[in-house]
């Protein structure tokens, strides 16, 4: 029995739960999220995904950056084992409803720039022969602590009893982390620093649409001005009363224009007519500035036009290349314990590349020309030596 298979069947029993990771018996009582309310984590996790809904450029920049992120395929010495390797990665079972390990890899970098942590799951079927499905933990499920020595992280399975056990074959489950700092086990999601600055921007949204809403349906104020004589004072709340009454009537009827007429000094005014609406542009502007460099995407794939030249937008693709490269190094981790363990149960050899697709056409271009100018350049230096 091959060396996998048999570690695994060690600590095999027919009542154990077949996702580790995920929530073991979660409904103990309705509430019972309340258990875990003061978590710094949980709080923050909640925050960030509120954020995502409140503000739609931070859910586009992240949308975006995931589907940026490109395919690959596995390069193997065997032609016959790549085959079946890549094979295998393009039908795996993902979650309920998905297949392939591209859709596994969403979902993860999607909670991994979202939260910072992001946790996946190799399952195996109750024989141990080979690999069932790839499964996206919830990080409510688990609970991530470092072990006796700080290189070592400790996953734990949280009960619906506010209990936690711990995780035994931490081998089948992959971690990924964004920007750990030392001495701690969870990463930092890239929207951290970013509350502040969207409660600001929301602030402005939701006054323009107070201001619209009082702006925009005209209200009056009607103000009558009884005159001196005594009749005028005795029947001043009759002709208010009248005035109203006839005013109502006018500004309610539809499809037809009616005029108001009154005696007595009468005095119509638009409430809020003399207030000056603020300019919104520059303030909303500067929010929006420090979202885009915070989620490195250039402001033209979010739909922003502003102003740029035509080199400073290469510039910002370059600098979006290299991003999507630093998290296709982060990526490999998961993918390489995929293969690594569909390798073994099959008793190949793990001996396996990563090759990712470019990024985009133009890299192909610039490349293509860069190459072109370098042999016109020794083509010239050749012409000049004879």
């Amino acid at each position: 029995m091959r060396l996998l298979r048999s570690l695994l069947s060690k600590n095999k029993r027919k009542d154990i739960v077949p996702v580790q990771t995920a929530s073991f018996n979660a409904r103990t009582h309705p509430f019972n999220e309340l258990n875990n309310y003061g978590s710094y984590c949980e709080n923050e996790r909640r925050l960030y995904k509120i954020l995502r809904t409140a503000v739609p450029i931070i859910d586009a920049a992240i949308n975006k950056t995931v589907r940026l992120i490109g395919n690959f395929t596995v390069k193997c010495e065997n032609e016959q084992v790549e085959k079946e390797l890549n094979d295998f990665l393009q039908n795996v079972k993902v979650n309920s409803t998905s297949s392939g390990i591209s859709s596994f890899l969403s979902s993860h970098f999607d909670q991994l720039l979202t939260y910072g942590t992001a946790v996946g799951e190799i399952v195996l079927d109750s024989d141990v022969n080979y690999i069932y499905a790839l499964y996206n933990a919830n990080l409510k499920d688990i609970e991530l602590e470092l072990g006796d020595s700080p290189l070592e992280v400790n996953i734990f399975r949280k009960n619906g009893n506010g209990s936690k056990a711990l995780v035994k074959n931490k081998d089948l489950i992959t971690v990924s982390a964004l920007n750990v700092d030392p001495g701690c086990a969870y990463g930092k999601s890239i929207l951290k620093g970013l509350p502040f600055v969207s409660s600001i921007l929301l602030n402005i949204y939701n006054t323009i649409g107070l201001n619209w809403e009082r702006v925009g349906n005209v209200r009056f104020a009607v103000t009558y001005k009884p005159g001196s004589s005594g009749s005028e004072k005795v029947y001043t709340r009759e002709r208010v009363m009248q005035i109203a009454k006839e005013w109502s009537k006018t500004m309610h009827c539809k499809n037809t224009v009616n005029d108001f007429i009154s005696v007595g000094d009468v005095d119509i005014k638009v409430i809020g007519a003399d207030n000056q609406v603020l300019d919104s542009n520059i303030p909303v502007r500067q929010m929006l500035e420090q979202i885009v460099a915070k989620m490195s995407i250039p402001p033209f794939l979010l739909g922003l036009s502003w102003s740029t030249t035509e080199r400073m937008s290469s510039q910002q693709a370059d600098i979006l290349t290299s991003e999507l490269e630093f998290y296709r190094r982060i990526l490999e981790r998961p993918i390489g314990k995929v293969c690594k363990i569909f390798l073994k149960l099959n008793a190949y050899p793990e001996d396996f590349s990563i090759v990712w697709d470019n990024i985009n056409l133009q890299d192909e271009v610039e490349l293509a020309n860069a190459r072109l100018t370098t042999a016109k350049a020794k083509e010239i230096e050749k012409r000049l030596e004879k």
